[in-house]
């Protein structure tokens, strides 16, 4: 059956000498593996699999085949800032790690693919004040894979059970939980979007320490999650 999708690119690995494995998150059939041809060419396909590239695909869907090779191959919308300012393409390559982990297990899902687009096209027109963008999407991710925390249990001197992913007038008998004075911050937290995320002044500490916490959270609850490799790299660009 062809098949033609909007796609995200996620991960590239070489295979052989003249090959790429890509895996892609689509819009239509969820996550994708493809095989594409590595050459010197200015027109070889491997140039349109850069991280997150938004891409239009066709290939021939085969039900006992868990690799494709794409038949065309198109830029929706190439990138102007991403690829080319420092911070952006270390978030990029960070989202690029978390998705791979967060939606490997994940049915095909129109909305969470949507929810990805447009926050990359976002991300990649706002021209400042973009520290907080990938705290925000992290935040909100969570609702497509039915992971979002339960800000209705809040109470004032309450704990954040990560486990459960509630709040708690006790302190849970394990060590992933979220002390008051912290967890009292995370229902404003919720509240911020891509639209008011310029109006939290975050330091670079309490930037990381978020993020640690965030994915600390999928950790227990994305089956394999593993720990994110590119975290330290965030630290430093934030730390400075």
């Amino acid at each position: 059956m062809l098949v033609r999708s909007r796609a995200i690119v996620l991960h590239t690995l070489r295979y052989g000498d003249n090959k790429l494995i890509c895996r892609v998150l689509t819009e239509r059939e969820g996550c994708v593996t493809f095989v594409v041809r590595r050459s010197a060419r200015r027109q070889s396909p491997h140039r349109f699999f850069q991280p997150l590239a938004l891409l239009d695909v066709e290939w021939n869907k085969q039900s006992r085949t868990t690799m494709v090779t794409p038949r065309s191959i198109a830029w929706v919308e190439p990138y102007k800032s991403i690829p080319y300012d420092p911070q952006k393409s270390s978030v990029a390559l960070f989202l690029c790690e978390f998705l791979q982990a967060a939606v490997k297990g994940e049915p095909a899902g129109r909305e969470l693919f949507l929810f990805v687009e447009q926050s990359l096209r976002f991300y990649d027109r706002i021209a400042q004040q973009h520290a907080n963008f990938h705290l925000v999407f992290l935040l909100h991710f969570a609702a497509f894979i039915g992971l979002q925390p339960d800000i209705s249990t809040f109470e004032e001197g309450a704990f954040f059970d990560l486990r459960e992913g509630t709040f708690s007038r006790t302190r849970p008998l394990h060590p992933d939980v979220i002390a008051p004075e912290e967890a009292a911050v995370l229902p404003v937290l919720m509240r911020m979007t891509y639209s008011n995320m310029h109006l939290f002044k975050l330091n670079g500490a309490e930037r990381s320490r978020l993020l640690a916490l965030l994915c600390s959270y999928y950790q227990l609850h994305v089956p394999a999650f593993p720990a994110m490799k590119s975290l330290d790299v965030l630290r430093e660009i934030w730390s400075k």
